[in-house]
């Protein structure tokens, strides 16, 4: 089965076609396309071309399906006998896509004129 490795919001990901992914948060509206220019392996067809660090001319398409938040994480600093307590929440906005489709486009070979 083709699949890639990809690199966003400080991860990476291994995606297939047609995979549901949370990752975090995109720029865009649900519906729009993305392109992951990150692309640090491919697998198409049994030929496996690994980037150092990027593959050349890979892409891989993505569908907004919506933004969404996280779970709530709350974080509590204390300190005893000094009455000290600080109490916060976080949470992460994420974006979820599908993933529509992997390429690479064939760059030319640099031969060396010899």
């Amino acid at each position: 089965m083709d699949y890639a490795i990809i690199k966003t919001g400080g991860k990476q990901y291994r995606v297939r076609e047609g995979d549901f992914l949370t990752v975090e948060k995109l720029e865009g509206d649900s519906g729009d396309i993305i392109l992951f220019d990150n692309v640090l392996l491919t697998s198409l067809k049994g030929n496996v071309l690994v980037g150092e660090p990027l593959v050349d001319g890979a892409t891989v398409k993505a569908k907004i399906e919506e933004q969404t938040k996280g779970k709530k994480v709350i974080s509590l600093r204390y300190k005893n006998k000094t009455r000290h307590r600080v109490k916060t929440g976080h949470r992460q906005k994420l974006t979820n896509v599908i993933i529509e489709s992997i390429s690479v486009k064939k760059s030319r070979s640099k031969s060396n004129g010899s």
